[in-house]
C-alpha cells in the first residue's frame, strides 16, 4: 500500500463517506476510503440479540431531501425500505407527569392541555406578525416571539431534545433549523409559509420527499452495508489510525496513517474529511491555530442511549412514535421511543423494544454515571412513566456517546467562514461531515451527493 496514488481520498466511512463512495464508484473515479473502525457505517450500527433488532446510534431517519429518495432508488433491491407506520404521527409530550399527544390539527390544538389559553389565541395572530430581523436570534426567542412560551416549553423544547438533545436558547434557527427560519424570512410566517410551500410546484423526486420516518428490513445497517457493497470493498481500508494529511508543493496531498500492516502513505489530488470537528486538529496540522479554533468550535451533546427489550410487554400501550420529556418537567430521561411499534420484527411477538435517552446538553453529567446508577434512575423513572409494575427487561444495552450530536449555536457562522477560507486556500481539500449542512441522516446523504456532483 505504500506510496499509492488515488485521485480522491475520503476520511471516514459513515453515512457521508459511504454515500460519496457510492457516487464516485458509479462514475468510475479512482478513490479510497480510510476508516479508523473495523467496519463501515460510522455511528450507524444495528445489533441483533435474543430476538431483538435494535440500534446503537441513530434509530431512524427522515426522508427530508430529494437526494435521499434518489439514493434509495439507485440502491434498488439491495435495500428494503421500511417507513414507520401510522403510529409515527402520534407523538407524546410529558406534562405534570402525564403523557399528552401533540396536536395534529387545529381542533386538537384548541383542546390540548399542553399549551396555555393565551398562547392558543396567540397562534391565530402568528400569520400577521412581522418577520424577525436578527439573523442570530435564538430558537427560544424566535418561538416565544411568534407562538408564546408554552409552545416553547411543551412543543419546541421536547422536539429539540429529540433531535439535538439540546437547548433552544443555544441553537440558532438559520443554522439549526433552516427550513423553519426560511418560512418566516421568505413568507413572513410559519403558518403562511407552510401553506404556500405545499402549493408550490414540485418535481417527481420532491413529491416523494414525504418526510416519512424510515428504517430498513434488518435495521439501519442495511443501508450502510448496501452502500459499502455498491462502492466496492476494494476501495476501503479499515483500522486506519493516526491519519495525518499534508499538502504537497505540487498541489496534491499526502495522507499517512497506520494500520495492521504498519505505517502507510498515499497521495491524492483531493481529500475529503467527513469526521466532523472531531480529530481535525491532529488530522490537519498545517492549518493555522486561529482557523483551527474556529473549525473545531463545535459543542457536542453527550448522550446515554439504552435499548430495552421485553419478551412480554405489560406497560402502557405503545401506541405512538414515543414520548419526549420537556426540560421543564425536571426528569432524568430525555425521551422514550417505541421502536417495536414503528417497525416490524424488532421484538418477539407480544414483546416490546424501546430506546431510552438520557443526558443531553443540560444534563451531561448523567453520562458520567456507571451502569448501576444509570439502571437505578432508569428503573425508577421508566416504571412510573410507562405504567410498568415490574422492571424485568430481557435486553439491556447501555451505550454512552461523548460526541453524540453537534449543536449549531451562535459561533456556527465563524465555523462556516473558516471552512470556506481553508478550502479556498487549499484547493482539493473538502471539509465535510456534521460540522456543517445539518445533523440528520438525510442531511449527510444530501451533502455527500452535492460534493460528488462537484467532483
Amino acid at each position: 500500500m505504500n506510496n499509492q496514488h488515488r485521485d480522491i481520498v475520503i476520511i471516514g466511512a459513515g453515512v457521508t463517506g459511504l454515500t460519496l463512495a457510492h457516487h464516485l464508484h458509479k462514475k468510475n473515479k479512482s478513490f479510497l476510503v480510510l476508516e479508523k473502525k473495523n467496519r463501515p457505517g460510522g455511528v450507524v450500527n444495528t445489533q441483533m440479540k435474543d430476538g431483538f433488532i435494535y440500534e446503537s446510534g441513530p434509530n431512524s431517519g427522515v426522508i427530508g431531501h430529494p437526494e435521499v429518495v434518489a439514493l434509495f432508488d439507485e440502491l434498488g433491491k439491495a435495500i428494503t425500505l421500511e417507513k414507520g407506520n401510522d403510529l409515527v404521527k402520534i407523538r407524546y409530550v410529558l406534562k405534570n407527569g402525564e403523557w399528552h399527544a401533540l396536536p395534529s390539527n387545529p381542533k386538537l390544538a384548541i383542546t390540548t392541555p399542553l399549551f396555555s389559553l393565551k398562547d392558543k389565541f396567540r397562534v391565530l395572530g402568528e400569520p400577521f406578525r412581522s418577520a424577525g430581523t436578527n439573523p442570530d436570534e435564538s430558537l427560544a426567542d424566535m418561538v416565544k416571539r411568534r407562538l408564546g412560551k408554552s409552545f416553547l416549553d411543551y412543543a419546541i423544547d421536547p422536539f429539540i431534545l429529540g433531535v439535538y438533545a439540546g437547548d433552544p436558547s443555544m441553537l440558532i434557527p438559520r443554522y439549526a433549523l433552516p427550513k423553519l427560519y426560511n418560512l418566516e424570512q421568505n413568507y413572513g410566517s410559519f403558518i403562511k409559509g407552510a401553506i404556500k410551500k405545499r402549493k408550490e410546484p414540485k418535481t417527481d423526486l420532491e413529491k416523494r420527499t414525504d418526510r416519512a420516518v424510515f428504517s430498513f428490513d434488518g435495521g439501519l445497517s442495511a443501508l450502510t452495508d448496501a452502500l459499502f457493497q455498491s462502492a466496492g470493498a476494494q476501495n476501503f481500508i479499515f483500522g486506519a489510525q493516526d491519519t495525518v494529511i499534508s499538502p504537497s508543493e505540487n498541489g496534491s496531498y499526502t495522507i499517512s496513517f497506520t494500520n495492521a500492516d504498519g505505517k502507510q502513505v498515499i497521495t491524492a489530488n483531493t481529500v475529503i474529511t467527513t469526521t466532523g470537528a472531531i480529530g481535525l486538529q491532529s488530522m490537519l496540522p498545517f492549518i493555522e491555530e486561529r482557523r483551527m479554533a474556529d473549525l473545531t468550535n463545535l459543542k457536542y451533546a453527550r448522550v446515554v442511549e439504552i435499548a430495552l427489550g421485553f419478551n412480554k410487554w405489560e406497560g402502557r400501550p405503545l401506541d405512538g412514535f414515543g414520548g419526549l420529556i420537556p426540560h421543564k418537567e425536571k426528569r432524568d430521561l430525555l425521551g422514550v421511543l417505541f421502536m417495536s411499534s414503528l417497525f416490524k420484527n424488532r421484538a418477539p411477538e407480544g414483546g416490546a423494544l424501546l430506546s431510552i435517552f438520557m443526558g443531553g446538553i443540560r444534563n451531561a453529567s448523567l453520562c458520567d454515571l456507571d451502569d448501576k446508577a444509570i439502571l437505578s434512575i432508569l428503573e425508577r423513572e421508566f416504571k412510573e412513566l410507562m405504567k410498568l409494575r415490574d422492571f424485568n427487561p430481557q435486553l439491556i444495552d447501555i451505550k454512552r456517546y461523548s460526541h453524540a450530536i453537534p449543536q449549531y449555536a451562535i459561533n456556527t457562522g465563524d465555523r462556516l467562514s473558516a471552512i470556506e477560507e481553508v478550502q479556498n486556500e487549499f484547493p482539493g481539500l473538502i471539509i465535510a461531515g456534521n460540522l456543517r449542512d445539518g445533523i440528520g441522516m438525510a442531511d449527510r446523504i444530501k451533502q455527500a451527493t452535492l460534493i460528488a456532483k462537484e467532483l
